[in-house]
């Protein structure tokens, strides 16, 4: 399997969002949310982090440099420098293109690009807004 490896800064924008219509897709209530910027070589993410333990625990670290490899041919992990809080996290998630979220066995971070089944531990983070394409190939940087 060809491995390949992307360098990402996080910003964190302090502005929040209410909810939007997301929800329904997600099962989760409407709460505050958190304005992400990825930047991806000379290309931007946008994205929105969700207020829970886990992604509050992630948002204390940024802004961060990372780079990820491709998993599965589905998503692209990294794993940070520190444990995040799994306080209050359902048993598990089913994600689909777009979502951000902790694999909490291995503790790695996982940005779905692809759908995928549902997985026991993994706590849903956030979501990419725009800029999905950018994960699906393959960047020299």
């Amino acid at each position: 399997m060809k491995q390949l490896i992307y360098t990402l800064i996080i910003l964190l924008s302090w502005t929040q969002l209410h909810a939007c219509n997301n929800d329904k897709e997600l099962n989760m209530p409407k709460q505050e949310r958190m304005k992400l910027k990825i930047t991806i070589g000379e290309n931007t993410v946008s994205a929105i982090l969700y207020d829970n333990p886990t992604s509050r625990d992630f948002a204390a670290m940024l802004p961060l440099t990372v780079e990820m490899d491709d998993y599965a041919n589905t998503e692209k992990i990294f794993y940070p420098s520190k444990k995040l809080s799994t306080k209050d996290a359902p048993k598990g998630f089913k994600p689909s293109e777009g979502d951000i979220t902790l694999y909490a066995p291995w503790g790695n971070i996982a940005l779905f690009y692809k759908d995928f089944s549902y997985s026991n531990g993994l706590i849903s983070m956030g979501k990419i807004t725009s800029g999905i394409e950018h994960f699906k190939t393959e960047k020299k940087l």
